[in-house]
């Protein structure tokens, strides 16, 4: 009980997390429907822009710790903040489709391959 005494974000984000994958968890199956499309997607354009920004961002700013936070920035999903607005914005969007791009796919991907490309292409 204490993050929702003492820390009230963190206890209300576990809770919103938990419901983002029920909810992304009850139609997995749309999401398995799209299947090639979807997987690549969530992979590609995260390293178009992730390298586009790693190359291009020498150009404005020539110190390499934000030439390398910006690339991240740019190859990222937002993982709480719009899935949040979706809800509202876009009533009838599929969170079974966007939920497990941006956590399940994009995420692991930038986590484990990404920042490593993009560090190396801003060291270039």
């Amino acid at each position: 009980i204490r993050p929702f005494t003492t820390d009230l974000f963190k206890g209300f984000l576990a809770v919103f997390l938990l419901d983002m994958g029920i909810t992304s968890g009850r139609k997995l199956s749309d999401f398995l429907k799209k299947g090639p499309f979807a997987f690549s997607f969530a992979i590609l354009m995260p390293v178009f822009n992730g390298c586009l920004v790693a190359l291009t961002s020498g150009l404005f700013i020539d110190d390499i710790g934000n030439r390398f936070l910006f690339a991240i920035l740019s190859a990222s999903a937002s993982y709480i903040a719009v899935p949040a607005a979706m809800k509202l914005a876009a009533p009838k969007a599929n969170p079974s489709l966007y939920l497990p791009m941006a956590l399940a796919i994009t995420f692991p991907f930038n986590i484990t391959l990404g920042m490593p490309l993009y560090m190396y292409l801003i060291q270039v």
